[in-house]
């Protein structure tokens, strides 16, 4: 139930609330139907805030936002920014990760944060199926030699053929897990998740064993591990030695997961494959390795809600909006404590 001071502050009327994201983004995201679906629970403020927190035409809608809905190209919310909203109470965040825009000052002040980051994670997964998919049927190798006439099935047929190692039990990784579970495709799932007990793997269907095993074992690896320091280069020269000739890495997870360099070696000697979602550095530099072979397919971060998929983050967060407002949870809250294991 909502606390009695945002009982009291609605007593006099809808909460106030802003939008704060780039101007085609919210424009795509929130049509206008959802913007009259908005309106009809807040007093939201007209157009969006979609340059600086800190200007003049800011700081005037700031003053009166309670709730302050977020998106791509939203500034960080700083002290200086948390300063001009005294009245803020929530972020209801129209993406995926809020760890580019909610700072620690956003956690001190006890601002309540969501995320959208459940709407967002269908797309990855969608992605990521078929991308495991293809990786199984040798998709690249075999388009690579069409041209030269009709190409042998180049697809994997070893003990690891149908073993897919997947590295995080994420919100996206678990989801993943269960789509494998559920192909007729008969795959046998590697798990590696330092915060996954044994018990809890065989529950998702997977069986949890160290990265080397997983490598060693996988002839798909796909990566859906969080950024932190600790999970930079994860997938190491070493790491990416282990897999067996023919394997594929797929990432949509982190550039940072992957030794770039490592896995254009491995990749430009033909004994890996790869699809690649992101990369470290973001966007690859023109003429990199990786962007000219045909066994490797990048993506330029699409990973997530595109095109008309966009609509659902908007959805999303007008139903947090709604539930707020109703004094009820908040499907998509985030704590601080958790941001550590998220993306």
């Amino acid at each position: 139930m909502a606390d009695q001071a945002q009982q009291a502050e609605r007593a006099g009327g809808p909460p106030v609330a802003a939008l704060a994201m780039g101007a085609d983004v919210a424009a795509r995201v929130f049509a206008p139907d959802l913007r009259e679906r908005l309106g009809a629970c807040v007093e939201l403020a007209p157009g969006a805030l979609s340059g600086p927190l800190t200007d003049a035409a800011a700081r005037a809608v700031l003053a009166d936002v309670e709730i302050l809905v977020t998106g791509w190209e939203c500034p960080p919310l700083t002290p200086e920014v948390l300063a001009y909203a005294p009245r803020l109470r929530a972020v209801v965040h129209a993406a995926g990760s809020v760890k580019p825009m909610v700072t620690e000052a956003v956690w001190e002040r006890g601002v309540v944060v969501s995320s959208a980051a459940d709407a967002n994670a269908g797309p990855v997964v969608a992605f990521t199926l078929a991308a495991v998919t293809f990786a199984a049927k040798g998709a690249l190798r075999t388009a690579a030699g069409y041209a030269a006439g009709w190409p042998p099935f180049t697809g994997r047929t070893g003990a690891d053929a149908c073993t897919v190692g997947v590295i995080g039990a994420s919100r996206i990784g678990r989801r993943v897990i269960a789509g494998l579970r559920g192909s007729d495709a008969g795959y046998r799932v590697l798990l590696t998740d330092p915060y996954v007990t044994p018990a809890e793997a065989r529950a998702l269907g997977a069986e949890l064993c160290p990265l080397p095993e997983l490598c060693a074992g996988s002839g798909i690896v796909t990566v859906h591990a969080p950024q932190l320091p600790e999970t930079r280069g994860l997938l190491s020269e070493a790491m990416l030695g282990l897999i067996p000739d023919g394997g594929c890495v797929i990432n949509t997870a982190r550039g940072s997961l992957v030794d770039t360099e490592a896995l254009a070696r491995e990749c430009g000697a033909g004994r890996l494959d790869a699809f690649l979602d992101v990369t470290d550095p973001e966007p690859l530099p023109a003429g990199h390795a990786l962007l000219g072979l045909r066994n490797v397919l990048v993506t330029p971060h699409i990973a997530g809600a595109q095109g008309s998929e966009v609509r659902r983050l908007g959805e999303y967060a007008v139903a947090e909006v709604e539930r707020y407002v109703a004094g009820e949870a908040l499907w998509g809250r985030l704590r601080r404590e958790e941001l550590g294991r998220l993306a």
